[in-house]
């Protein structure tokens, strides 16, 4: 089946089985490879993306779902060459270890501080519940999450 799906700001139209997920079509046929795919069960998070602005766990989307839709990946949030403010916030923090769920970490964030843009750390880690690292606890990310806040909202 033919999908048609705004990527990053750019209009893709691909071939894909009705089954494709999304996060597939992203790796697999547009070559975004930010997007992680971590545990094929929702659980993990790594794959988060924004489907019309707000986060969603890509291993859980059919690429058909998407079609017709915006899509932003870890790839698509920088701005004229620059690391989004949540980016830079998650570096000078040291947010990330391993780097493997940073960018499902990121994504959810830029949502979460995008809803509720005074999150206090109880409810950054609330908030981070579906996103799973392996390598911290989590005190940094929140850290970082926390950082961005000012930042984020001027961008958002």
């Amino acid at each position: 089946m033919r999908v048609t799906i705004t990527v990053n700001g750019a209009r893709h139209e691909v071939e894909a089985e009705p089954r494709t997920l999304l996060v597939d079509l992203l790796r697999e046929q547009l070559g975004l490879t930010g997007t992680k795919i971590g545990c094929d069960t929702s659980q993990c998070g790594a794959c988060t993306v924004h489907l019309d602005g707000h986060a969603v766990k890509s291993c859980t989307v059919l690429a058909a779902q998407a079609s017709g839709h915006e899509v932003t990946t870890i790839e698509g949030i920088k701005t004229g060459g620059a690391l989004h403010p949540m980016q830079e916030a998650f570096w000078e923090n040291h947010g990330l270890q391993c780097g493997f769920c940073t960018p499902g970490m990121i994504m959810t964030a830029i949502d979460l501080l995008a809803e509720h843009p005074d999150a206090t750390d109880e409810e950054i880690r609330h908030g981070l519940e579906g996103n799973l690292c392996r390598c911290t606890g989590y005190h940094n990310i929140v850290k970082a999450i926390r950082a961005a806040t000012a930042t984020t909202q001027a961008v958002s």
